[in-house]
Parts: C-alpha cells; sequence; structure tokens
C-alpha cells in the first residue's frame, strides 16, 4: 500500500486496487501525558488504543447503518487495524463538528464564566475548523458561509445529521449506564457530492462518564466488548 498521509491518530493508506484505507494507531490526542479527545497534539501512545478504537468504530457506524446514515466505512481488518472506507472530499481543509450534552473541555474553558463543569447543555452543536495552527477555531454558521466552506443547507444538514448520529450513540451508552459528555465528528462529501459522515466514532474521540467518573478507551471497549466482538 502507499502512504497517502500520516495523521495524528491514524495513517492514510491507498492499495493497488485504488481504494482507500486507514491504520489506526496507539497514538491519541491530549497534552502533557493526559488523554483529551479535544486537543489537537498527539499527548500518548495507550497500547492496544488503535484495537479498541477500530473496534468501537465499527460497532457504531454498523448502527448507523441500519438507520440508512450515509457513512464512508466499507470493512474492517482486526488484525492488521485497518478501515477500507469510500474517498472523501473535505469541507475546506477539515471541519470538526462537537455535539456538547454537558460543559467540559474547551468549551468549559471559553465559556467558564458562565457555566459549571458538567452543567447541561442539550446536545449543542458547534463547529471548528481543523487548523493546529491556530488552535482548531470555532466558526460560526455565517462565517462558513462567507469563507465558501458550506453552504446554509450544507450546514443545517450537518447539524441535523450531527445530532441524531449523536443521539444513536448516546443511547447505545446509556444502556451499558454510560454517559456521552460529547462528541466530535467529522464530514465530507462523496464522489457524487453526497455528504456522509466520515472518520471514526470512538472513545478517542468522546468524553464518556460513568458515575462522574471518566470512562477510558480500553475500559470503553471493554464494557462493549461482547457487543463488538458480535458483530464480527
Amino acid at each position: 500500500m502507499k502512504l497517502l498521509y500520516r495523521g495524528k491518530t491514524k495513517d492514510v493508506y491507498k492499495q493497488d486496487s485504488g481504494q482507500i484505507v486507514l491504520y489506526f494507531k496507539d497514538d491519541v490526542t491530549g497534552e502533557d501525558g493526559v488523554f483529551d479527545p479535544g486537543a489537537d497534539t498527539v499527548g500518548l501512545s495507550i497500547p492496544g488504543a488503535g484495537r479498541a478504537n477500530l473496534l468501537m468504530t465499527r460497532f457504531f457506524f454498523e448502527k448507523l447503518h441500519h438507520y440508512n446514515i450515509p457513512t464512508h466505512y466499507m470493512a474492517s481488518d482486526l488484525k492488521q487495524q485497518t478501515m477500507t472506507i469510500k474517498q472523501a472530499t473535505m469541507f475546506g481543509q477539515g471541519l470538526e463538528v462537537i455535539c456538547r450534552y454537558r460543559a467540559v473541555g474547551s468549551f468549559l474553558r471559553r465559556y467558564g464564566a458562565y457555566c459549571k463543569k458538567g452543567e447541561p447543555l442539550n446536545a449543542l452543536v458547534e463547529m471548528t475548523l481543523k487548523d493546529d495552527k491556530r488552535g482548531d477555531p470555532v466558526i460560526a454558521k455565517d462565517t462558513l458561509i462567507a469563507l465558501n466552506i458550506l453552504t446554509s443547507d450544507e450546514y443545517e444538514k450537518i447539524k441535523r445529521l450531527t445530532k441524531k448520529i449523536s443521539n444513536i450513540v448516546r443511547d447505545e451508552l446509556n444502556k451499558k449506564g454510560l454517559e456521552l459528555y460529547d462528541i466530535k465528528l467529522e464530514f465530507g462529501r462523496d464522489q457524487e457530492g453526497n455528504i456522509m459522515l466520515i472518520d471514526e466514532i470512538s472513545g478517542g474521540n468522546m468524553r464518556v462518564y460513568k458515575n462522574g467518573a471518566n470512562i477510558s478507551i480500553k475500559e470503553l471497549e471493554t464494557i462493549f466488548k461482547r457487543d463488538v466482538l458480535a458483530s464480527y
């Protein structure tokens, strides 16, 4: 396979057949050796994190397919820690969409004068540009339109999809006695220009709590292990 792009937590390859493959690494985002799904730098490496994130991603993407939600997922190989995906065109240089159920992370750092940690946010949707140099700035709808990154209709569609997807993930977590605080999603266009969910859905891009305690990537995999492996 030909290496196309070396990312923070995943590398992107192209097979001789032309198919695109993601390799899930054990590197995770964070700062000072502490995992943080909202960080824009690699903070540490957790043995087994790549496998765990691939397992959870497959589980959730398969769930979304039952709801006829378009994603780039095609197949996965647990032994190789890879996922075969559809090609996607990014919005601008990359757009991240965060659905927030409680005030934590960067939201709390920005708006701590107006809310308390853990305060309910009722599935608030924010969008940020993927721009490490500028700290992944939050961007408003009007600015996205002005910069020709999204149209008004695309913005509203992504917002609706984000809430629908996040609520599905939240409900699956609730079945295990877990609570979703926030989740970071990414979207792109397929070859026909249709919007679809890309990247991953795993412990690597969400904050999950149980009885007020944060659940780690590996703990999340353990909790879902029977359900996840049953789908293989």
